[in-house]
């Protein structure tokens, strides 16, 4: 299955309020930790790709994220599995792998026709949107789906941002120091 995402910084009070005139249906409030890990083997900054175990209230899942495969969103194959945080790590660092990152977020959730809303509050960041899809074709269609949908939040398709949150903390802290 491919994720088809588009991310941009936006008020989350605009947003609620034009979300909700719309239609769109809340799903609920996550906290989210994800810690991310690279490769002994390969180096995922380089290779474009993520793995991390992201934990949701008690709930642990393993993610690997491939190689972004269009130029203007974040769409990428995803594959995602429960697992036992603490044993996954165990396992994860006995193979050598590195923790290279942790991201803290409040993520809201709403869905609006085959589409999931995330309005994330990051640890250190601000305030974003993410809107995704899943797909295992047409995937230009449905990524012009959803540039269309979030123009009629008033953000523009050049406001996206394809760089992770990851990405996005690690640099604030080469920043700091």
């Amino acid at each position: 299955m491919i994720e088809i995402e588009v991310k941009a910084r936006a008020s989350h009070i605009f947003l609620r309020e034009r979300l909700a005139a719309m239609g769109a249906k809340p799903e609920g409030i996550q906290e989210h930790l994800d810690t991310y890990y690279n490769s002994p083997v390969r180096d995922f900054s380089i290779t474009d790709e993520a793995l991390r175990i992201r934990s949701v209230n008690g709930r642990s899942v393993l993610t690997y994220k491939g190689k972004k495969i269009d130029p203007v969103s974040k769409t990428r194959p995803e594959f995602e599995t429960e697992v036992d945080g603490d044993n996954a790590r165990s396992i994860l660092i006995a193979l050598g792998f590195i923790e290279s990152g942790t991201v803290y977020k409040k993520r809201e959730v709403f869905s609006y026709q085959d589409m999931t809303i995330a309005l994330d509050s990051v640890e250190g960041l601000g305030e974003f949107i993410e809107v995704e899809k899943q797909a295992d074709h047409n995937i230009e269609d449905h990524c012009d789906e959803i540039f269309a949908f979030i123009e009629k939040l008033d953000i523009r398709k050049e406001d996206s941002i394809r760089t992770s949150y990851l990405e996005m903390v690690l640099e604030n802290e080469r920043k700091k120091g």
